[in-house]
């Protein structure tokens, strides 16, 4: 596996905007986890498989965080990786940010109050709408305008996004041009706030979420809702829904039939690829 130093993705600022983004160990995984906040400038940082095992699809991988923070390790780099030993092209997306404070203790206290409010959230993935669909739709075109140095296939290029990630495939899927539009699309516990549009064509997903996820209707409901639009629209979707995983499980192994997604996604995207 090769790793690339990471793309800036705002092409028509780059240089007038320095990032000013925090990285900092999750408290909940401590050595294992990072996490990352107040991301200012978009990027997005390839993880090319061996050219021997390559099967030229390409995943743009987008991490969660409720918009405010980037789960950059257990949904960000560690899927990429996993994804690039099993021959996929990866490039994880760190997108822009709803800003929060800078002091340690503040942003503790803004999380406690704030990131728990689902009114606040709603309102938060609707102001931010455009400019999930900016970084994401930058990410898609970015990895098919260089297809051919990156030995991928610009008609398998897909993105895998992970809670508030997932909102910003969503975003990129529906609102997108096509040339930002995927070609595939996988939600791993999304959370969609509004009503559903299908572009003409929409891509086919996989889908992905655990029963007892701690956000309730706010994800179980999402999952169902987008399945079913998916499969009135006549659209290919494939919907695991696990009985046990929680929110956030990413790639982490945590003995719960959640853990089996990966394996699923693999197939599902060896077969898109027939």
């Amino acid at each position: 596996m090769q790793v690339l130093a990471p793309v800036r993705l705002d092409r028509d600022g780059a240089g007038d905007v320095e990032d000013a983004s925090i990285l900092f160990e999750d408290p909940d995984h401590p050595g294992a986890e990072r996490l990352l906040r107040n991301v200012t400038v978009p990027t997005l940082t390839p993880h090319l498989p061996d050219p021997a095992t390559r099967t030229g699809a390409a995943v743009v991988v987008a991490p969660g965080g409720a918009l405010h923070l980037l789960a950059v390790d257990n949904e960000g780099t560690h899927v990429a990786r996993r994804l690039a030993e099993h021959g996929v092209a990866a490039f994880v997306l760190r997108y822009r940010l709803a800003p929060t404070p800078v002091e340690d203790a503040r942003f503790a206290a803004f999380a406690r109050h704030r990131l728990g409010d689902r009114a606040y959230l709603a309102d938060t993935s609707r102001a931010l709408r455009s400019s999930a669909l900016a970084d994401g739709g930058a990410a898609v075109r970015t990895v098919r305008e260089r297809a051919a140095e990156w030995g991928v296939d610009p008609d398998r290029t897909g993105v895998l996004g992970f809670s508030a990630g997932a909102y910003v495939a969503l975003v990129t899927a529906l609102d997108g041009t096509e040339a930002e539009r995927p070609s595939f699309l996988a939600p791993v516990y999304p959370a969609w706030w509004d009503e559903l549009v299908l572009p003409r064509p929409a891509p086919p997903m996989f889908l992905a979420w655990a029963e007892d996820d701690q956000l309730g209707d706010v994800v179980v409901g999402s999952c169902l809702r987008l399945r079913d639009a998916w499969q009135r629209a006549g659209v290919p979707v494939e919907a695991h829904a696990y009985p046990d995983g929680g929110h956030g499980f990413g790639v982490r192994a945590q003995g719960t039939s959640s853990d089996g997604w990966f394996s699923a996604f693999l197939r599902w995207t060896a077969a898109r690829g027939r």
